[in-house]
């Protein structure tokens, strides 16, 4: 069900979710959390599938915020989606132009969930600073995005030179399974010191740079990183080489979706490894409300060891 409130202000969107509560018999008491999308027009559907999707398994309050034009006339127009439109949460769209645009925070504080965590999500177009950003002061956790635009080659830079704990980009996200299957290896004997590493992806994935600061930083040896050409591969990771003593093992995938393992003495194994949906990452964001302390220390010192590409092709 989709409730439409043109022209409208917080308190008339506040009643206007209590009555679908009451009418409806839709209930907040099983929601975990607010979630703050942050996006532009145009761009909100996307946000709100993945947020949707991810609200099966995190019942939550979603609140999307988009500005108009700031110099029209002030206005506020909003919709409620519940049922079947909004998953397992609440989504309130919020559209603010001219002098109503100006006051983000107080746009959305009276229509956060009581005693609830506060998780804001900026798909694309993140503030400079997300920790001092009017949503960022309010959110136990802030969500960027370093694939999404602006495409800029120093953003990974920026992110750590901004580093706050609470902070954290699903370009790190987009990871977690290309580290699960580098340390079940590692795990496996021999257990011989790395003596060298090799990273590629393409020059539209900041998680390879990310890939690369976490393993200078994990095995604590210099890293061989760059960006490839987009015409020789341009679907996010490509490869990552280690060397130790008793030769080298290399995970590479063959195409987007599947990645070889080759280790010496052994055969290879085919491996399944599609890039993660926005859905998945931001579920996995939404498990934990407490600092990702890891992500905080690869994009602080991890970064700061790595040094810049081998490759002059970087899109940060």
């Amino acid at each position: 069900m989709i409730i439409e409130l043109p022209d409208t202000n917080v308190s008339k969107i506040s009643r206007a979710l209590i009555d679908v509560r009451e009418e409806g018999g839709a209930v907040a008491l099983g929601r975990v959390l607010t979630l703050v999308i942050a996006t532009r027009p145009g761009a909100e559907e996307e946000a709100i599938e993945a947020a949707n999707d991810a609200s099966r398994e995190h019942p939550m309050r979603v609140i999307v915020l988009m500005f108009g034009d700031r110099d029209a006339e002030p206005r506020l127009d909003a919709q409620i989606r519940v049922g079947g439109d909004a998953g397992a949460s609440e989504v309130v769209v919020l559209q603010a132009s001219g002098p109503a645009a100006s006051n983000t925070e107080s746009l959305v504080t009276g229509l956060l969930l009581p005693d609830a965590p506060v998780v804001v999500w900026w798909p694309d177009n993140p503030p400079a600073v997300p920790s001092a950003s009017p949503l960022g002061r309010i959110a136990q956790r802030r969500i960027t995005d370093a694939s999404t635009r602006p495409f800029e080659p120093h953003r990974l830079s920026a992110l750590g030179k901004n580093h706050e704990p609470g902070d954290t980009d699903l370009a790190w996200t987009r990871l977690t399974h290309w580290r699960e299957q580098l340390a079940a290896v590692l795990d496996q004997p021999p257990y011989e010191p790395i003596t060298a590493v090799e990273v590629r992806g393409a020059s539209s994935s900041p998680s390879t740079a990310l890939l690369a600061a976490w393993l200078r930083l994990m095995l604590d040896v210099p890293v061989d990183w760059r960006y490839l050409p987009s015409d020789e591969w341009h679907d996010g990771i490509k490869s990552v080489r280690l060397t130790r003593e008793s030769g080298e093992i290399l995970l590479e995938r063959s195409s987007p979706a599947i990645a070889c393992l080759s280790q010496p003495g052994q055969p290879q194994h085919d491996l399944v490894l599609p890039r993660r949906t926005l859905r998945e990452c931001l579920a996995e964001e939404l498990r934990r409300l407490d600092p990702d302390l890891l992500y905080g220390r690869v994009i602080t010192e991890g970064w700061q060891l790595l040094g810049p590409p081998a490759s002059t092709e970087a899109n940060g």
